[in-house]
């Protein structure tokens, strides 16, 4: 039997008033869409067709192998699979998405150097440059008793603790509160004549599963810690949160889908008892600080491509940015050294370390980083896989299709059925992947559902099987068995699967 989620729309002050937990008077100000704007009736309801989850699972459904559209990329699979343009891109434009490639692959060095277009990295920092984080554009790992935690770090806050502050959460002026010496962002790396940090320090407990035919499977808790604090101790109330680089794939589909499509699938009073209770992210666009939904990073607190990218300047590299003009990065008023070094901002080429020119065409280019297609979409044992990922509720939350909106400013991404295989909405993943760490309407125990496409090429381009939002995972059995919460039945679902089924289940993942 499916479990396709219900379709229904809330008036936005309701619902964020629900999700946020606060009164409704805050929540009032939000004005988000509950219909799309963008297409004609007759549209709508062809969008309504062709996005209903399928209940023919004896082939393929048509244009399902492209599952990102015309962008889709048909190149052949390689360690490059992540880093191709879309393919509908016009030709003039191909231009701006090489130049945007060159500055997310620029190694940037301290200040002050004889390579000043390059200068300003950190002072503190976790890498030099974007793709030391999303190797071939690729997912991140943990580094696993390497010296190195390049693709992953830890986000330290704190929640608020004051009228004031919960009022600044609510109104989502902010997503949360730094901790007072280290900032927002543990950097374990620094320019010469600085103290780094910190670093993260990773141990795991392995705990057994016995799945429902007598099967073991061995799953690692990690436990998380902080040594060779470089400014004195962490304060009491800051929690850390391991997170891995995410894959770049589709991130402009994912910014193009119409909101009110989003929130159609949202239900955070669980109205129809499903036990699925997703809810949106509200979030403050960085440019305009109008309210948005939050659809990218793992607890949705960004809501644009752009925003997602200022963010990565401004933490994990430590260069300013329009949209993050501090030159010092994350560094806070307790580390003064860090404050005192020199920044890399050249007046006679802009007011910032990487002046908005360089923005664009990194969000340029993050925005059009293309899909690959499926593998082997009408294959019986992938058509299997699929039926059961559907039937067992999987889809609740990895929502198979939707359609982007007609007036997207890129117009390679207009009007694309693309099959991303996620709803973009918080869900509580229960306690075993909680981190306990407030991130605007997120609690310590929602993430955001990611989505699956490219999912099982991860080996092939990130040369590793690790998953989750921190790595636990070391295949997509395990991660699929970490699922709690919100998640459990479908958790339990796959736990009671035959081995047949279950290897079915994995081969249709790993055909997205």
């Amino acid at each position: 039997m499916s479990h396709a989620p219900a379709r229904r729309f809330f008036a936005s002050a309701t619902l964020c008033a629900t999700l946020a937990g606060f009164s409704a008077s805050i929540a009032a100000g939000f004005d988000l869409p509950s219909k799309r704007t963008d297409l004609s009736e007759a549209d709508l309801k062809r969008v309504a067709d062709v996005t209903r989850p399928t209940a023919d699972f004896s082939k393929a459904e048509q244009y399902e192998a492209m599952q990102a559209g015309a962008t889709t990329s048909i190149d052949p699979v390689t360690e490059d699979s992540f880093s191709h343009i879309s393919a509908n891109i016009p030709f003039e434009e191909e231009q701006n998405f090489k130049l945007g490639n060159a500055l997310f692959r620029k190694l940037w060095v301290s200040s002050p150097s004889s390579t000043q277009a390059s200068d300003g990295l950190g002072p503190l920092f976790n890498a030099r440059s974007c793709m030391s984080c999303h190797v071939n554009d690729g997912r991140g790992r943990p580094p696993e008793g390497g010296p190195s935690a390049t693709s992953m770090f830890l986000r330290l806050s704190r929640a608020a603790t004051t009228p004031e502050e919960e009022t600044a959460v609510a109104s989502a002026d902010v997503v949360n509160f730094p901790d007072p010496v280290y900032g927002h962002q543990l950097q374990d790396l620094a320019v010469p004549g600085l103290a780094a940090e910190g670093k993260m320090a990773i141990s795991y407990r392995d705990e057994r599963v016995t799945l429902g035919d007598g099967e073991t499977v061995s799953l690692r808790r990690p436990s998380y810690a902080v040594t060779n604090l470089g400014y004195g101790p962490l304060d009491p109330a800051t929690t850390i949160s391991p997170r891995v680089a995410s894959a770049m794939i589709g991130l402009g589909l994912i910014e193009a889908i119409p909101e009110a499509d989003i929130l159609a699938h949202a239900d955070p009073d669980d109205a129809d008892g499903d036990g699925i209770s997703g809810k949106a992210a509200v979030v403050r666009d960085h440019r305009s600080g109008k309210i948005a939904l939050g659809r990218f990073g793992w607890k949705a607190q960004n809501a644009t491509v752009r925003d997602q990218s200022a963010d990565a300047f401004a933490n994990d590299i430590g260069i300013s940015t329009p949209d993050h003009p501090d030159a010092q990065g994350d560094c806070t008023k307790a580390e003064e050294t860090c404050l005192d070094m020199p920044t890399g901002v050249q007046k006679r080429l802009g007011a910032e370390e990487a002046p908005g020119p360089i923005l664009d065409l990194v969000t340029f280019y993050s925005g059009n980083l293309a899909v690959p297609a499926r593998r082997k979409a009408s294959f019986p044992e992938t058509l299997q896989g699929k039926r059961i990922f559907y039937e067992s509720g999987c889809i609740s939350c990895h929502v198979p299709k939707f359609v982007t909106r007609r007036d997207t400013q890129e117009k390679a991404q207009s009007f694309q059925l693309i099959w991303p295989y996620s709803d973009f909405l918080l869900h509580d993943m229960g306690d075993g992947l909680a981190d306990g760490q407030q991130v605007g309407l997120a609690s310590g125990r929602e993430w955001r559902t990611p989505p699956l496409w490219g999912i099982g090429l991860t080996r092939t381009v990130s040369g590793h099987s690790f998953f989750l939002h921190d790595g636990r995972a070391r295949s997509l059995t395990e991660a699929i068995l970490w699922h709690g919460g919100e998640a459990e039945k479908a958790r339990n679902a796959f736990s009671s699967l035959p081995k047949d089924d279950r290897a079915a289940l994995i081969t249709f993942l790993e055909s997205l």
